[in-house]
């Protein structure tokens, strides 16, 4: 394992339902940053791949999303965390591209990017569309159940994007693929 992917909204931070429109509106979930520092010491490349319609909805531009990127970045470092890549997708959702997920172009493009294989890249994610991209290549698949990710589990996973994990947050998600925190 050399890279793990991570869905952004429902993962990393809160997710609001009715997008994160500026930087203040950024909520990290308590112990994501910690996870992605645990991430990053153990030697992996993290890259977040996200759906970011409220940019193709024309709700903000993508001068504001790299605004709220910035603030990512700020909270992350603040637990000596760091992201080695963000890719997002501001499609607007009735007119995707490949790269919005389900679609597997975000993950696709990450994987080449960091010469890693598909078969060794966990996705982390919070919504059935996360599992459905990394199923789509190969991923292993890993769902949270922070953001969107208790009501896909109790919906029901469809047997196409089987076999998944189920982790109760990123640092459980974490701890599952690295071992338990030593103090």
């Amino acid at each position: 394992m050399r890279l793990v992917l991570i869905d952004r909204d429902g993962v990393l931070n809160e997710e609001i339902g009715d997008y994160v429109k500026h930087p203040g509106e950024l909520r990290m979930i308590a112990g994501s940053a910690r996870a992605v520092a645990r991430l990053n010491g153990a030697g992996l490349r993290v890259a977040v791949c996200t759906n970011q319609a409220v940019v193709g909805r024309g709700i903000i531009d993508e001068a504001m999303l790299e605004r709220i990127h910035q603030k990512l970045y700020e909270e992350l470092a603040r637990e000596g965390a760091r992201l080695d890549a963000v890719f997002a997708c501001t499609d607007h959702p009735d007119r995707p591209s490949h790269r919005r997920k389900p679609r597997p172009g975000m993950l696709e493009e990450a994987i080449r990017r960091f010469g890693a294989s598909p078969a060794d890249t966990p996705m982390i994610g919070d919504n059935l569309r996360d599992l459905e991209a990394a199923a789509a290549i190969g991923c292993p698949r890993h769902l949270v159940r922070t953001g969107h990710g208790a009501k896909v589990q109790a919906a029901g996973i469809p047997p196409a994007v089987l076999p998944i994990r189920v982790h109760d947050d990123l640092a459980a998600a974490v701890a599952a693929l690295l071992g338990p925190e030593r103090p």
